[in-house]
């Protein structure tokens, strides 16, 4: 059993971080069946974090609404790896979010656009 001081520094974290907004405030995020999503706790500014594997590959998700590990000027989620580097976009827009993850987990990240290869 925790003692009183670790749950008085545990539910100073939650006040900081406004756990109880942001519960009510985070979309649903509407995975595929076939994903195994696991969900991991928060840490190093995340509010939420999980990974998502599919067909041997991995994707990694936060949702950061402080700007604590990037900066994106308003709550967002970030994924790693996309396109060897990272993807975010605004925590509300969850389609984008999922059909990068998509992307990823079917190797669609890696394949040039057309718009790449005009530049």
């Amino acid at each position: 059993m925790r003692t009183a001081a670790a749950l008085m520094k545990r539910w100073e974290v939650e006040h900081e971080y406004e756990f109880r907004k942001w519960a009510n405030e985070i979309p649903a995020l509407h995975f595929k069946n076939e994903w195994n999503v696991h969900v991991i706790p928060p840490f190093a500014g995340a509010i939420a974090r999980f990974r998502i594997e599919y067909k041997g590959k991995f994707v990694s998700c936060y949702l950061d609404c402080y700007d604590e590990l990037g900066y994106f000027g308003e709550p967002y989620w970030e994924i790693y790896p996309y396109k060897d580097d990272i993807f975010r976009c605004k925590m509300n827009d969850t389609e984008l979010l999922m059909q990068k993850i998509d992307d990823i987990l079917e190797g669609r990240d890696l394949e040039e656009s057309e718009e790449e290869k005009d530049e």
